[in-house]
């Protein structure tokens, strides 16, 4: 008794896990993924790094992603140890980034910085949704979220002030790995203070293995296609905005308005989803999606890249939510195995989108053909979504209790 007093002491209140999720997911989306999208023209500028270059250091986070994804299946450790480590590897590789130069070294930081991004992902949003989910309040769920567009917005804010400043790329990675490392000191004892309840990686649970189905694939190759169509514009918004108009106070802006996109709606979307459903507003996302990637064909000047980045990023972080909390009620007590593939076949979508900019893209700059294919890609996942699922499946494949989203 004494002992399960202590726990329940302990630990954190929902207000305070959705803010240490909110801090966590947006120190390791904001910084450790997606810093790099608003500091590329900057780094186009002073050290000649081409779009080719911007492809493969972009893939090798992507890659380190990968690598982050499918090793948490097995990581040894509960929640916030993984999560703790991950943003300290995330502080560090950001904060070297602007200390050394040179291709070589920048690929190697990418990709510790991917690797400690995915840690955090599967396991703060499984933490975070695991305390939150009982207690019925969709805005928690929706806040953890909006700190991934909170940290894109802010990641693209300090680079808009940057270059009004004429300052160069070097300062933009150091003051933004100060603040990741000041963010993770800020949460770190509020980790420790749920650590004895915070959830073991499902690679470790002596339960029953996961039994694949239908509706589990489907989410997995869904969200592996979200991660391909998404993936160009969000790596390439502000160096497509930049060939459009030079000035950076006009240009610098598109990152801004794809994080706020991002922040914002994740908290409609926790609200929304209990009237249309879980996977309806994925397929409705889905499609919003795909408009906004072909924005910038349709409508090739600096007005349909800044509707891309809205479109794009009001619907990215909706998607990842409502991926994770799907991955909850179809894994059940595997659920972060299931997050953990999820993620890993998001990764993988997000290394081939690059790695295709970079062999098609051509000395103009020209974004039309994967732009084309990722939109295709998003309307076919879509359909996919709205599919019902076959009998066959129904009855054999299992989920767990739905809460209120």
């Amino acid at each position: 008794m004494i002992h399960g007093s202590h726990l329940r002491e302990t630990e954190p209140a929902p207000a305070v896990v959705a803010l240490v999720g909110f801090t966590a997911l947006g120190i390791a989306m904001g910084i450790g993924r997606f810093a790099f999208t608003p500091i590329l023209p900057m780094m186009q500028e002073e050290a000649a790094v081409s779009v080719r270059e911007g492809g493969w250091l972009a893939s090798a986070n992507y890659l380190g992603y990968l690598l982050g994804a499918l090793s948490a299946v097995t990581l040894p450790f509960r929640a916030p140890t993984v999560i703790r480590a991950g943003l300290v590897v995330i502080g560090m590789a950001t904060l070297c980034m602007g200390s050394v130069h040179g291709l070589g070294p920048w690929l190697i930081l990418r990709g510790l910085a991917g690797l400690g991004s995915a840690w955090v992902l599967v396991f703060a949003s499984a933490w975070a949704l695991g305390k939150l989910t009982a207690t019925g309040r969709s805005v928690l769920r929706g806040a953890v979220f909006s700190g991934v567009g909170a940290g894109i917005a802010f990641a693209g804010l300090v680079c808009v002030g940057l270059a009004q400043r004429s300052a160069g790329s070097r300062i933009a990675w150091q003051g933004l790995g100060v603040v990741a490392l000041v963010g993770t000191a800020a949460i770190w004892s509020a980790l420790r203070a749920g650590e004895e309840e915070g959830a073991k990686p499902s690679g470790r649970d002596a339960s029953p293995r996961f039994q694949w189905g239908f509706d589990s694939v489907r989410l997995v190759l869904c969200y592996g296609i979200f991660g391909f169509g998404y993936i160009v514009p969000a790596t390439f918004v502000p160096a497509m905005a930049q060939a459009l108009v030079k000035d950076p106070l006009v240009f610098g802006w598109a990152w801004p308005v794809f994080g706020t996109a991002a922040a914002l709606s994740t908290l409609a979307a926790a609200a929304g989803s209990r009237f249309v459903g879980n996977r309806r507003l994925w397929a409705v996302s889905h499609l919003a999606m795909a408009l906004g990637v072909a924005a910038p064909l349709g409508w090739p000047t600096i007005g349909g890249v800044l509707v891309a980045a809205f479109l794009v990023g009001g619907t990215f972080m909706v998607i990842t939510m409502i991926g994770m909390h799907e991955a909850q009620i179809v894994g059940g007590s595997h659920a972060t195995s299931l997050m953990a593939v999820m993620t890993a076949a998001f990764a993988t979508g997000q290394i081939a989108g690059p790695l295709l900019v970079s062999l098609t893209v051509g000395p103009d700059a020209d974004f039309s053909r994967p732009l084309l294919i990722g939109c295709l890609l998003l309307v076919a996942s879509a359909a996919l979504l709205s599919c019902p699922l076959p009998s066959a499946y129904g009855k054999s494949e299992k989920r767990a209790p739905r809460h209120p989203s």
